[in-house]
């Protein structure tokens, strides 16, 4: 099987994109690209539909606190766009492969990858925002809801997708500014994660050493599990953001390996291939958020029930006295 080095260490998505979209690494592969539309097809539609439920679950829910409920939206959102746009995309350059549409192929490659850039960026800045917003729960107690406000957390939001949009753009102009960018991203995101929740375990222990230690010396618990923090309750919300980053790390993780493997050792049509399975994987996170979301955030799972059930269900017909 013929191999294809890089031509240069600047532009090697351009380098992946135009070997993608020649006649011969993609001769073999037809089968698999066709597969793979199908399923992401089926793919886009249940992340599209499931990401819309827990939108409107995430607008009628009034119990979560508003700026928590924000980045879960702005997580949501970007799933949604994941399905709508991304995948589209992506079943488009795999489509144009397999009619040796070389141009479109490009085209619909290049412009995916700017919108994967953006999306992914996005999606791991507000799990580490969602990550620091619990340590600031637990370590600001009473001041908490004063501190983190509606309109900070806005603000935030804007930011991140600020920084993306103008960070993925900059691919077209120079990738490998973008590259630096993901780089730097993925890092400060892995640092700021680890860090928040080692600090919340750390504080949670304390708090149980205190408990235990509160039948003989009451006045040394700092944190009251019947104040205004719920410490049952809370750590069920860091577990369930704790499933939410672990799904991203599963799903993405495959997808950094092959990466790497086609950078440093060469391209191939199997090394495409493979690539494209991972494409699929990341894909398939944006299906699953919405699944943890209802299965272990107990507010949104009881407001998607309601919505289901109401959508489901016949409206009641008022039947006129005689």
């Amino acid at each position: 099987m013929k191999i294809y080095r890089n031509m240069s260490e600047d532009g090697k998505e351009e380098t992946y994109g135009r070997l993608f979209c020649s006649q011969e690494l993609t001769t073999g592969i037809h089968g698999y690209l066709i597969f793979l539309s199908v399923f992401n097809f089926l793919l886009a539609i249940c992340s599209s539909l499931g990401n819309i439920l827990i939108l409107i679950a995430l607008h009628k829910e009034t119990s979560l606190h508003p700026p928590s409920k924000l980045f879960l939206r702005s997580l949501a959102t970007t799933d949604l766009l994941v399905g709508v746009i991304s995948e589209p995309l992506t079943i488009t350059y795999w489509i144009s492969a397999v009619r040796k549409r070389w141009d479109e192929c490009y085209i619909t490659f290049f412009t995916s990858i700017i919108v994967g850039y953006l999306l992914c960026g996005i999606s791991l800045l507000t799990l580490t925002a969602i990550s620091v917003d619990r340590l600031l729960a637990l370590s600001l107690k009473l001041r908490y809801k004063q501190i983190v406000t509606l309109n900070r957390a806005r603000a935030i939001v804007l930011v991140f997708w600020i920084f993306c949009i103008v960070c993925s753009v900059m691919h077209a102009h120079n990738s490998r500014i973008t590259t630096w960018y993901t780089h730097i991203t993925i890092l400060v995101c892995f640092l700021t994660s680890v860090s928040s929740y080692t600090t919340i375990f750390w504080k949670l222990h304390r708090h149980e050493t205190q408990v235990r230690g509160n039948i003989i010396q009451p006045e040394r618990s700092n944190i009251s599990s019947s104040g205004p923090l719920n410490i049952s309750q809370y750590r069920k919300g860091v577990f369930s953001v704790m499933c939410l980053q672990l799904a991203v790390a599963v799903c993405y993780f495959p997808h950094g390996i092959t990466t790497a493997l086609w950078t440093y050792s060469g391209q191939s049509s199997a090394t495409i291939v493979l690539r494209q399975f991972t494409v699929t994987l990341v894909y398939v996170n944006s299906t699953l958020n919405p699944l943890l979301y209802c299965w272990k955030i107990r507010e949104v799972r009881q407001s998607v029930k309601e919505i289901i059930r109401e959508t489901l269900c016949c409206p009641q017909v008022t039947r006129l006295e005689p």
